[in-house]
């Protein structure tokens, strides 16, 4: 999906070929954090985005 990911409000832009969207909890690991994601995206580059809940 070639696409452009819009966030209102302070306004910020991705404009680059979209494959998939993501929505995911923050998980503990070890003294930080992780986000998992499918193994079919290991070494691809990846735009994880926090929002304010």
């Amino acid at each position: 999906m070639t696409g452009r990911v819009k966030i209102t409000k302070e306004e910020f832009i991705i404009s680059e070929d979209v494959e998939e969207v993501l929505k995911k909890k923050v998980t503990p690991f070890g003294t930080g954090a992780k986000v998992g994601c499918p193994k079919k995206y290991l070494g691809r580059t990846a735009y994880l985005v926090v929002c304010k809940e």
